[in-house]
């Protein structure tokens, strides 16, 4: 009897650690296949939604890779790269290089310069004309071989952010990372909290931080005004990839949803969630 109760202790208590170790492993959802655009749309400046105007969003080789040759002229067609669903708290994480040369035409600004959007506006409400979208960029930048270039940096088309308690109005605002020259690969992670917080990170190291995201501001033109609706803070929105004239090759984007079932006694509790969602819970 006694071994028998040893037993069912031994067993509840395997079981227990199982669940625990489960609801701490990090289940990463993978955006990018490593095979096709699947789950992506394109919006490029002058053109419609789904336009991939001369194959300027492609996959070759297992990288999603932004592309110019097809371009006489960059002629300011700034493009965006939207995912299919939009998010709220999470984490998202690229990995990137930039790569050989700039766009014919292309901005002095933008050269070996590219960015993920968060919080952005649906696609489908984009002007045909419109050159960003209303979001908060992560600003990737490559280092120029002569001098510190920060990445990861924050930029503000047609938004806002809180720092320090006041309203943050400038368009672009450098993090503390390092210069990332050549065509090195860099790992950037930005963990979003809704309207309360964001992070970006390098290397696991918060480099830029703020708070309550909000539509506002300039730096975005041709956009439906019904859309800029100037105060209102950003929850959640769409996340999409920059083309700025800069070929750039991504080899991962991944996201960690921060929102899910937060009941314990669920199958899919996890340690990790920090918005309940517990409409997803089972059991």
């Amino acid at each position: 009897m006694r071994l028998r109760l040893v037993a069912v202790v031994l067993s509840l208590a395997t079981a227990c650690l199982a669940q625990n170790r489960n609801a701490d492993k990090k289940e990463w959802i993978q955006l990018f296949n490593g095979k096709n655009l699947k789950g992506w749309s394109p919006k490029i400046t002058g053109y419609s939604l789904n336009d991939n105007f001369a194959d300027t969003f492609r996959v070759r080789n297992g990288l999603l890779q932004v592309r110019y040759d097809g371009y006489d002229e960059f002629k300011e067609r700034f493009g965006h790269l939207f995912y299919k669903t939009p998010y709220s708290y999470y984490v998202i994480a690229a990995e990137y290089r930039f790569t050989g040369e700039q766009a014919k035409g292309g901005p002095g600004w933008a050269t070996r310069n590219s960015g993920i959007m968060i919080h952005g506006q649906d696609a489908a409400t984009m002007g045909k004309d419109q050159d960003f979208p209303i979001s908060i960029e992560v600003q990737l930048l490559g280092g120029l071989g002569k001098g510190p270039r920060t990445t990861a940096n924050l930029c503000t088309p047609g938004t806002n952010v809180v720092r320090d308690g006041k309203l943050f109005t400038p368009h672009c605002l450098n993090s503390k990372s390092k210069t990332y020259d050549g065509d090195q690969w860099v790992r950037v992670e930005v963990k979003v909290l809704g309207d309360e917080h964001i992070e970006h990170m390098i290397d696991g190291e918060v480099v830029l931080a703020y708070d309550k995201p909000q539509i506002g501001g300039g730096a975005v033109s041709k956009f439906d005004p019904a859309v800029k609706q100037d105060g209102k803070l950003l929850t959640g929105g769409s996340i999409s990839l920059q083309s700025e004239s800069h070929p750039i090759d991504f080899r991962k984007v991944e996201l960690l949803d921060l929102e899910g079932c937060m009941d314990r006694k669920a199958k899919n509790f996890k340690s990790y969630f920090v918005k309940a969602a517990n409409n997803r819970c089972k059991f």
